[in-house]
């Protein structure tokens, strides 16, 4: 087993920011009351974040790309049944495998939805999304129901599904996932070239979260005849 360079710095920073503000969200949202108002912080930043990677999986490194780890149904099959090359090594090398692909875009997916109908809910009460202005009631509503309903049950069902992930392959395939991605180096059976985790994409990276940073405050700041 070799060591290579996988995941890059901006990357594992996202992670682990993500999981912070994730419960940070949750624990607010049960608080209620004053605890709201960082409830709507994280969900600003949880978007920014989500912002960031979308464009880092266009703009970051070899295997942040989208491009590395989108696989079609058999090759997920392939993976789940095991399937070998003839040196008997299994076809993926580094980066996420087929599997953990489907639950990158599941949870891209499904913390998008949330945070951009966080910004258009309301609590019938005190507190409404800033985007929430721009939208009738009744639709504003249904966008209250899908975020704080269904929303928030996928995100319990999918990070249930995650940490389950990493204890089956750190208890039966004696692999460490977390350890990657606080590291950013990953254990692979044969040559994967490393990703370019340099100063100078850092710098990259630091420069379009920013521009997303921007754009979130700019939404959240809109007046109410911006439209």
């Amino acid at each position: 087993m070799k060591k290579v360079r996988v995941w890059d710095l901006p990357l594992r920073l996202f992670h682990w920011i993500l999981a912070i503000l994730i419960v940070v969200a949750v624990v607010t949202q049960n608080i209620g009351g004053n605890a709201l108002e960082w409830h709507f912080r994280a969900g600003y930043a949880v978007l920014t974040l989500l912002l960031f990677r979308l464009l880092w999986g266009f703009l970051g490194t070899r295997y942040a790309r989208f491009a590395s780890f989108i696989y079609g149904p058999s090759t997920i099959v392939g993976y789940l049944r095991g399937r070998k090359d003839g040196d008997g090594r299994t076809r993926h090398v580094a980066g996420h495998n087929p599997l953990g692909a489907l639950s990158v875009f599941a949870m891209l997916g499904i913390l998008l939805m949330q945070a951009v109908s966080g910004m258009m809910a309301n609590d019938d009460i005190a507190s409404e999304g800033p985007l929430a202005k721009f939208i009738n009631k009744d639709l504003s509503d249904q966008l209250t129901w899908l975020h704080a309903e269904v929303g928030s049950l996928l995100i319990y069902v999918l990070v249930g599904l995650h940490v389950l992930a990493i204890l089956f392959y750190r208890v039966v395939r004696r692999k460490r996932l977390a350890a990657a991605m606080i590291t950013g180096d990953q254990e692979v059976e044969a040559e994967a070239p490393a990703a370019n985790d340099s100063w100078g994409m850092r710098l990259f990276a630091g420069l379009l979260l920013s521009a997303c940073a921007g754009f979130v405050y700019y939404l959240v700041t809109l007046p109410p005849k911006a439209f």
